[in-house]
């Protein structure tokens, strides 16, 4: 408990909370390695405010589950983590598999499917619309996976920042942007209710990686041509958050909506 604080966040049926800071209550959690746990690195509203130092090393991040999104110290490219393994999408493109590098935000579960779709021919609202009315609840976290074929797909990824950081608004006006046509690949990422803006992305936030894993980034657009598309529900929270550093002492905006929806669909 010297290095971070840890939060365990327990969102029950009828929403009652649980958050604790007791060594065992973490040990607990980490021993079982259950699935239907969302384990998140800060927040997104620290991302927003430029915290971009990395903390946690991405061989823990995995440990903790074998599916999910994030990005790296400094900012440097766009996470995708699939089969227990991290990928590092960078400013060229290339997906690289990593293992010592740090995080400063991720996102990552256990994956296990609770109802699956066969998808042809859609484009991206319709996809988030369609898929959106499966979910049971909007109350809930959910972990979406889309595996198959696009005609389109198109991410982004961001360059490595130096200090003093810009915020995220103003790096993604120099992101890369790769556009792919007629590619094999795996949709990674989750659908967030939005009663926890600020803490992460409310709605959808996806990544991408090609079936041969060299390739990806965080996704823009795409178009369905076939898919299989996953989603499984995530009730439980933990949360881990730094404790020393900017995060410390940095006063939040309070709305910070206008801004993240630039830097999702920008």
């Amino acid at each position: 408990m010297n290095r971070f604080v840890k939060f365990l966040i327990v969102i029950m049926v009828l929403f009652s909370g649980c958050i604790s800071t007791n060594d065992n209550s973490v040990s607990e959690v980490k021993s079982e390695q259950v699935s239907d746990v969302l384990y998140q690195v800060s927040t997104i509203n620290a991302l927003m405010e430029s915290i971009y130092d990395g903390f946690i090393p991405v061989n823990e991040i995995v440990s903790y589950g074998d599916f999910g999104i994030g990005t790296f110290d400094k900012l440097d490219g766009e996470m995708v983590v699939l089969d227990g393994i991290c990928y590092q999408v960078k400013t060229d493109g290339v997906a690289y598999r990593v293992e010592n590098v740090t995080t400063p935000f991720a996102t990552v579960t256990s994956f296990e499917n609770d109802e699956t779709y066969y998808l042809d021919n859609m484009n991206i609202s319709e996809f988030e619309s369609y898929f959106e009315s499966k979910f049971p609840s909007k109350n809930m976290v959910y972990a979406v996976k889309l595996t198959g074929n696009f005609s389109k797909m198109k991410t982004r990824s961001v360059p490595s920042q130096e200090k003093p950081y810009e915020k995220l608004v103003d790096v993604v006006i120099n992101q890369s942007v790769f556009e792919f046509e007629n590619v094999s690949g795996t949709v990674v990422g989750f659908w967030v209710p939005e009663f926890m803006s600020g803490l992460n992305v409310p709605s959808y936030h996806l990544h991408f990686i090609t079936d041969d894993r060299t390739a990806g980034g965080h996704i823009l657009d795409f178009e369905i041509d076939s898919v299989e598309a996953s989603f499984d529900t995530t009730p439980e929270f933990y949360m881990v958050l730094p404790t020393s550093g900017e995060f410390y002492s940095m006063e939040f905006s309070d709305n910070l909506e206008n801004d993240l929806k630039a830097v999702e669909k920008q």
